[in-house]
């Protein structure tokens, strides 16, 4: 699964690298903006994500940056008797490859809204634990440095007989597959990964969903993994410490 990522380029900035609009504004989505550094994302925070749209029915479709609720809402998630989102939703973070176009959380979404979900890497945890019970976490990133893109689908919602102008709430899942070779010893699942030349096929709303994609790897030749330390557990801590790599004696020193 991918339960928890690590994601530093400012949005403005990445949307102008992968040549897409910046529609990450709190007023242009009518929800909080994703922080432009954030090394313990955690379900229900804002994130960026890239999808392809139109702005007209007959328009060709453009990359465009949109901030989102990691923890997809189905359109049919039910509305409290406040007008919101009753409770905290359904914390739908991740969504198998396998089902995602059977899946009656996600089958609408897969049809034509399929997004892209930027992160330096994900942190994974192996379930032996230290001698503070600790569970080991690694984090999973590309050796070059650059973002990895995950394949997503997401979603929007409105209160019940709310109307059209009122601005929806958007929400994503991240897509996850079987792991395989040196990652599938951390963890037996994967976020998918969208290789550069597929995105654009990974997002066409005009187009059903590619079968192919779904039971690939992407970018999986350009993941290595790295122990980190236990300060990533606790999602309070977040800073540049998190992704370093584990010193063993420092930790060791930290029993005493």
């Amino acid at each position: 699964m991918c339960g928890r990522f690590a994601v530093t380029t400012d949005p403005a900035l990445l949307a102008q690298k992968i040549q897409a609009l910046d529609e990450t504004t709190a007023a242009a989505q009518g929800a909080a903006g994703a922080s432009a550094a954030n090394y313990n994302v955690a379900p229900t925070t804002a994130i960026s994500t890239v999808v392809k749209r139109h702005a007209e029915p007959e328009d060709e479709a453009t990359r465009r940056l949109r901030s989102m609720r990691w923890g997809l809402i189905p359109p049919w998630a039910k509305t409290g008797p406040d007008g919101k989102l009753e409770g905290k939703g359904p914390l739908l973070i991740n969504a198998r490859a396998e089902t995602v176009t059977e899946s009656p959380a996600f089958r609408n979404s897969a049809k034509n809204k399929r997004c892209l979900v930027p992160m330096d890497g994900w942190y994974e945890w192996t379930p032996n634990r230290d001698a503070k019970g600790h569970k080991t976490p690694f984090y999973l990133h590309a050796e070059d440095g650059e973002p990895l893109f995950m394949a997503g689908l997401w979603s929007t919602w409105r209160p019940k007989g709310a109307d059209r102008s009122v601005p929806p709430l958007l929400s994503a899942t991240i897509i996850t597959t079987d792991a395989v070779g040196p990652l599938a010893e951390i963890h037996d699942r994967m976020p998918l990964t969208i290789s550069r030349p597929d995105w654009d096929r990974w997002m066409d709303p005009d187009a059903p969903i590619d079968e192919g994609l779904l039971r690939g790897h992407g970018d999986l030749d350009r993941i290595v993994v790295r122990q980190v330390s236990t300060l990533v557990n606790n999602v309070r801590n977040n800073g540049p410490e998190l992704i370093a790599p584990a010193d063993p004696q420092a930790e060791q020193a930290e029993l005493f």
